[in-house]
C-alpha cells in the first residue's frame, strides 16, 4: 500500500508539473524600433481570371446569354414560344462579311394578329432577379417590311408567373437601339426572359440584353455589386487580370486580344472560354466571353477599389498545356505593338492615338499603370526567346514599366530553376511564381523566402492556394486547413517583404451551379454571395500589413513553424501601430507573450482579430456565409507586454496603438 501510495503522490506531482507547463506562457520578443524589411502597399492584391463563370455569369451583370446569337449553336440558351394563338419562326442570319465582329442575328417571322410568338432565353443558370429592383431591357432591332409589331417582356419565375413586364414597339427601317425599364415583383434566383411579338411581319433582333439598374456605382450595363463589393472590402493594393490560361488561350486565336474588348459592346467579339470543356469532370460548353467586361472595365474596377493595374499579355504563346502554338520570332511584332499600345491608352494624353481613345472612352485621366505582366505560366527557351524581345521594346519606349516575368507553373523542378537563374542573370524586375500544393506544403515552406537573394529580382506569389485533395481536383474543398495553412505562409511572405513585394490567391470567383476549378476565393449564386474562409485570411493581411517588418522571435529565431506556431510583427506609420500575426495549427490552446522592445509606449488595451474553427474541415457556404469569419475583441496590454491565448488551429491579429511619442 505504502509503494503504491507513493507511485500515486508521483502520478500527482507530475500532473501538476505538466498542468503548469501547458499553462506557462511562451515567450516572444519583438524589436519594434527595428525595421527589417518595408511592406509594399500594394503587397496584397487579387487575380481575375474567367474561369467558373466568373466574368458572364458572375461578376458582368448581364443576365441573357449568348445575347448576340454568337455561341456555336446560335440560338443556344433560346427556345421558342408560342401563346394564344401566335404563330411564326426564327432564322439565323449570317452577316460575316458585313460585321465579322458580331456575325449573326435573327429574322424573326412573325404571324401573330391574335396571341404572340417569341423565345425565352435560360440566363446563367437561371437569372437572379430581385423584388422592387428595376431592370433594363435593350435591343438592337429593325423592322424593313410594314405594319407594327409590338414587344411584350417579361420574366417569368421558375414556375411560370410573370414577375416584370415592359413593352416595346420597334419601328426604324435601319438599326436602332431600343429600351425598357420595369419593375420586379417578386424574387426568383431561377428566372428566365420572355421576349414576345404581337402583329404580323418579319423583324430583325441582335443584341438582346437585360441588365439590373443597380450595378457596381450604378453604371450602366455594369459590374454586380455585391462582387465587386466584396473585394473593395479587401482594400487589394493591386488588380491582376485578365488571367491566367485565359491570356494563352488554347490556341492563339483563343488568346486574349485587348483591343477587341474595348469601345462598342456590340462590336466586341465574342469568342469561346478556353475552360468551356477543359475539365472532363466538369464540361461546360455554354461558357463563352463576350467581353462586356473588358480591358477598360477592368482599369476602372481597379481604380473604383484602390488598386494598381496589372494586366498580363499574351507573349506569342498558348498554353502549353494545350497546343503550345508559337508565333514565329519574325512574326511577333503585333504582339509587342498591342503591348506598346496599351501602355498608351493607359497612360498616354489626349495627343496620343491610344490615349486619345480612353479619353473618347470617357475617361480623360490617366490609369497610371506602372508594372505588365509578359506571359503567363510559360516556360522553356521558347518563352526566353520572346521575353528578350517584349523587354528590350518596353523598356527602350517606357523604362519606368515594371515587367512581370513568368517561371513556369510549378514552385521547383528543372524548369523553375532554369527561368529563375536566367532572369537573376538578367536583373529582371519581378518574378511571378506559383503554386497550387497540399496544406502541408504551405506549412512547410513558410521559409521559403527567408535564404532567397535580397538584391535579386522581388517575387510576386501571382497564384496559390492550398488544395485539399490535390490540384485541379473536383473534390477539394474551401477548408479552414487549408485556410489556415495560407496564413502560416502568408507570415513567411510578409516577413520577408524586402524579396516578397506582391501576393495573389487564385481562383478569385466561382459560380455554385457553374465551377471548373476549386477551390476558389468567393463562391457566389445567382442572388447571393459569400467568402471562403480563405478570403478572410486575405483580407486580415490586406487590412493588418503595416508599412514595415519589425523582428518577431523565439530564443533568437524567427517564428515559422516550430511546435506548429508561426508569426510575423510589424509597424504602421500611418497610424502609430504595432501589428502582430500568430497562427497556431496544433490541437491545443497556447498562452504567449509578447515583450516589445523599443522607446515607444503602448495604451492599456489592444485590438484582437480571431478567425478559427475547431474543425479543419469546416467551410462557409450560402446558407452560412460567415461560420469562419473574424471576430473582434479587447485585451489588456501590461506596459510592453502582451498576454494572449492562441486557441488551438487560429489566426490572430493583434493590434497595439503606441502613445505619448
Amino acid at each position: 500500500m505504502f509503494i503504491k501510495k507513493i507511485l500515486l503522490t508521483g502520478f500527482a506531482a507530475a500532473a501538476m508539473v505538466t498542468a503548469r507547463a501547458q499553462i506557462t506562457p511562451m515567450i516572444f520578443t519583438i524589436a519594434a524600433d527595428k525595421i527589417k524589411a518595408h511592406i509594399e502597399p500594394n503587397m496584397y492584391g487579387i487575380f481575375f481570371e474567367d474561369i467558373n463563370m466568373a466574368a458572364d455569369g458572375g461578376v458582368y451583370a448581364e443576365l441573357v446569354k449568348n445575347r448576340s446569337f454568337e455561341f456555336n449553336s446560335p440560338l443556344a440558351a433560346w427556345t421558342e414560344r408560342l401563346k394564344g394563338g401566335g404563330k411564326g419562326s426564327i432564322e439565323v442570319v449570317d452577316r460575316t462579311a458585313e460585321r465579322p465582329e458580331n456575325a449573326h442575328i435573327i429574322k424573326v417571322n412573325v404571324n401573330a394578329t391574335t396571341g404572340y410568338f417569341g423565345l425565352s432565353n435560360e440566363g446563367f443558370r437561371g437569372m437572379g432577379i430581385k423584388k422592387d429592383e428595376r431592370y433594363s431591357f435593350s435591343v438592337n432591332a429593325r423592322k424593313p417590311g410594314t405594319g407594327p409589331i409590338t414587344m411584350l417582356i417579361e420574366l417569368h419565375n421558375a414556375k411560370g408567373a410573370v414577375i416584370g413586364t415592359g413593352r416595346l414597339t420597334p419601328t426604324a427601317t435601319q438599326w436602332k437601339k431600343y429600351a425598357v425599364k420595369f419593375t420586379a415583383t417578386a424574387t426568383e434566383d431561377k428566372a428566365s426572359l420572355y421576349v414576345w411579338l404581337k402583329g404580323t411581319g418579319a423583324i430583325d433582333l441582335d443584341m438582346i440584353s437585360l441588365f439590373p439598374e443597380h450595378t457596381w456605382k450604378n453604371r450602366p450595363a455594369g459590374l454586380r455589386a455585391d462582387l465587386v463589393q466584396k473585394l473593395a472590402d479587401m482594400k487589394p493594393g493591386f488588380l491582376r487580370f485578365p488571367g491566367g490560361c485565359i491570356v494563352e488561350g488554347r490556341d492563339l486565336a483563343n488568346r486574349y486580344q485587348w483591343k477587341k474588348s474595348i469601345g462598342d459592346i456590340d462590336k466586341r467579339e465574342t469568342i469561346i472560354n478556353r475552360w468551356n470543356m477543359e475539365f472532363k469532370h466538369r464540361p461546360t460548353p455554354d461558357y463563352y466571353q463576350t467581353f462586356g467586361l473588358g480591358f477598360m472595365e477592368y482599369f476602372m474596377t481597379a481604380e473604383d477599389i484602390g488598386a494598381s493595374p496589372l494586366p498580363i499579355l499574351n507573349c506569342g504563346m498558348a498554353c502549353q498545356f494545350n497546343t503550345g502554338q508559337l508565333v514565329p520570332v519574325d512574326q511577333l511584332d503585333p504582339y509587342v505593338q498591342d503591348a506598346l499600345d496599351l501602355i498608351e491608352f493607359a497612360n498616354g494624353g489626349p495627343d496620343t492615338k491610344w490615349g486619345k481613345l480612353r479619353t473618347d472612352l470617357g475617361h480623360p485621366k490617366p490609369f497610371n499603370l506602372k508594372m505588365m505582366g509578359v506571359g503567363n505560366e510559360q516556360w522553356g527557351e521558347q518563352y526566353i526567346e520572346r521575353w528578350k524581345i517584349f523587354t528590350k521594346a518596353i523598356k527602350d519606349k517606357y523604362p519606368y514599366i515594371k515587367i512581370i516575368s513568368s517561371v513556369g507553373p510549378f514552385a521547383a523542378g528543372e524548369e523553375f530553376t532554369r527561368l529563375d537563374k536566367f532572369f537573376r542573370a538578367q536583373h529582371a524586375d519581378i518574378l511571378d511564381e506559383h503554386y497550387y500544393q497540399s496544406p502541408k506544403w504551405f506549412f512547410d515552406n513558410a521559409k521559403r523566402y527567408d535564404n532567397y537573394d535580397r538584391n535579386g529580382p522581388k517575387i510576386f506569389a501571382g497564384e496559390y492556394a492550398a488544395q485539399s485533395v490535390g490540384g485541379g481536383s473536383p473534390e477539394n474543398k474551401n477548408n479552414w486547413d487549408c485556410a489556415l495553412s495560407e496564413a502560416a505562409f502568408m507570415t513567411g511572405l510578409e516577413r520577408n517583404a524586402d524579396v516578397v513585394h506582391m501576393a495573389s490567391y487564385a481562383p478569385l470567383f466561382a459560380h455554385v451551379d457553374a465551377w471548373q476549378w476549386r477551390p476558389d476565393l468567393i463562391w457566389f449564386d445567382n442572388l447571393r454571395s459569400y467568402g471562403s474562409p480563405s478570403y478572410y485570411v486575405q483580407q486580415l493581411f490586406s487590412l493588418n500589413k503595416g508599412t514595415d517588418v519589425v523582428p518577431l522571435l523565439q530564443k533568437g529565431e524567427m517564428v515559422s513553424g516550430k511546435d506548429g506556431y508561426y508569426a510575423t510583427a510589424s509597424i504602421d506609420k500611418g497610424t502609430n501601430e504595432l501589428i502582430i500575426k500568430f497562427v497556431n495549427s496544433g490541437a491545443t490552446a497556447q498562452p504567449v507573450k509578447f515583450n516589445i522592445e523599443g522607446g515607444k509606449s503602448y495604451g492599456k488595451t489592444a485590438t484582437v482579430i480571431t478567425l478559427r474553427s475547431a474543425d479543419k474541415a469546416a467551410e462557409n457556404s450560402l446558407a452560412a456565409p460567415t461560420a469562419i469569419s473574424p471576430v473582434k475583441s479587447l485585451i489588456n496590454v501590461d506596459g510592453k507586454a502582451v498576454n494572449v491565448t492562441v486557441e488551438p488551429l487560429t489566426f490572430k491579429v493583434i493590434r497595439l496603438k503606441a502613445v505619448g511619442m
